[in-house]
């Protein structure tokens, strides 16, 4: 007699411990695929580990004191990465990991790091002030998480922009893909274009990633297990072959990256320099500018959030009947407790990624596969260049094809009335064209505040989303991202 997949969940007493404390066959699924899904996220994410410490020290690595901030931000952005993963694993038991935003971490050299290396101040000095400033709004996420706050905040947003936000996240993501893939690249005259495909050096890595997009894309028509993880491997494969190089290894001293966390990165937050600094109005412009640097932090790592919730859970069918993430309020607790323990260990904004999307089309529906992908942070913390054997290129068909699945989300819009299709839309397309999910939101959410005044159709539950349109707002008004 045929054996159920399912039925793999619970050969042993330790796979009926984790069946029944994830919920894996509640929620139609296996410990295997669990782990798959767990290993599809991580090498979906894991380029995070260097380019983190890179976004934060920027250009100034050469600057007296960076070296040691870097290693210091390699271990503390692994370190919360471990804890936000973990925590949404235990806690939420949700399939999404967390690591230092993208963006963010570029964010924060442009307004703590860059200032003092033009002005020939102390940089370091300035890393603690940001890190300050990290935690301030860390510890506002977690009043509103607390409180319920920031659910109430989720669910007050109109039914058109939450049926819009998975599809805009499709196709940011599949958007970074293509630059991965080095099919897209920077053209001058009309920002974006084609890849030179005239030789090998740009071209192999195009290719490769195409491949391994069809290859991915034929498995999940057979529905194979690990299709995902197979397309990646393969195009790893053909990237060396088709580039004729070697998988680069930038071995960390693990002693010494250890030691400048211990000196720098975890003690920067706890010096009296970095909090003045930090609220210094010549330095920063003055109390103004430092509110609107945390209302930034704020509403980016807020929305984003948002928005990868409601994208990963649509696709994971982990809605409840309201059309509202399960777990909702528990994930975004995880968020604001590792964006706080982010800027204790010494990096910037912790929020939860929009890759794990990529290990939630692989099958992941629970905190098993976040388990996984937390495991795989730990080794890397020892063994840096197992998070480099895979180029970004070959990582590319993964984000591709989720942004494939991601998109069908939108046909639910009613592109009848204006009202709702108009908002949909700029959130659709503002979230690649301007490289952030919160842009998206925070343009639908405005364009929907003034149709629905202008229309007549303004009610007290609007109110809400008016408050989230003005805020961003002035965001767009007075702050530079």
């Amino acid at each position: 007699m045929e054996q159920k997949d399912t039925c793999q969940c619970k050969k042993c007493g330790l796979g009926k411990k984790l069946d029944t404390f994830f919920e894996i066959s509640a929620r139609g699924s296996t410990i295997k695929t669990e782990i798959i899904a767990g290993l599809t996220t991580f090498f979906a994410m894991c380029y995070i580990i260097i380019t983190n410490p890179n976004q934060m020290i920027g250009f100034s690595f050469g600057y007296p004191g960076m070296s040691t901030v870097w290693n210091a931000v390699f271990v503390g952005g692994i370190i919360a990465a471990v804890i936000g993963t973990t925590l949404m694993a235990l806690l939420a038991k949700m399939p999404l990991a967390q690591a230092a935003g993208m963006g963010l971490n570029s964010f924060f050299f442009v307004s703590f790091m860059l200032p003092a290396i033009l002005s020939g101040g102390n940089a370091i000095t300035n890393y603690g002030a940001g890190l300050v400033i990290i935690l301030i709004s860390g510890l506002i996420f977690l009043i509103l998480s607390a409180t319920g706050a920031r659910q109430f905040i989720a669910k007050a947003l109109p039914d058109s922009l939450k049926k819009a936000i998975p599809a805009g996240i499709g196709l940011f993501i599949a958007f970074i893909g293509f630059q991965w893939s080095g099919m897209i690249v920077n053209n001058d005259y009309v920002l974006v274009g084609f890849a030179n495909m005239t030789g090998w050096a740009t071209a192999g890595p195009v290719i490769a990633a195409f491949v391994g997009l069809m290859i991915i894309g034929i498995l999940g028509k057979f529905n194979v297990k690990g299709n995902i993880i197979l397309g990646v491997l393969a195009s790893t494969v053909l990237y060396y072959l088709f580039t004729w190089t070697a998988p680069t290894w930038n071995w960390q001293s693990i002693g010494q990256a250890f030691s400048d966390f211990g000196t720098v990165g975890i003690t920067s937050i706890f010096k009296a320099s970095s909090w003045t600094t930090a609220f210094d109005g010549v330095t920063f412009g003055g109390i103004f500018s430092v509110i609107m640097l945390i209302v930034t932090f704020c509403l980016v790592d807020m929305f984003d959030t948002i928005g990868t919730l409601y994208g990963t859970c649509t696709e994971a069918d982990l809605l409840d009947k309201n059309g509202d993430p399960i777990n909702m309020n528990k994930s975004m607790l995880c968020d604001s407790i590792a964006t706080v323990s982010g800027a204790v260990l010494g990096t910037s904004t912790v929020t939860t990624y929009v890759e794990s999307s990529a290990g939630v089309s692989a099958g992941g529906r629970t905190g098993l596969a976040s388990i996984v992908t937390s495991i795989c942070f730990v080794i890397c913390l020892f063994l840096t260049p197992l998070a480099q054997i895979i180029p970004q290129a070959a990582a590319a068909p993964a984000l591709i094809y989720v942004g494939v699945l991601m998109l069908k989300s939108f046909k639910n819009v009613d592109m009848t009335d204006m009202r709702s299709a108009i908002p949909a839309f700029l959130a659709l397309i503002m979230m690649p064209l301007t490289y952030s999910i919160s842009n998206g939101i925070g343009v639908g959410a405005i364009a929907y505040v003034i149709l629905t005044l202008c229309t007549g159709k303004y009610t007290k539950k609007d109110i809400v989303v008016t408050i989230i349109a003005a805020l961003f707002a002035l965001r767009f008004a007075l702050v530079v991202m």
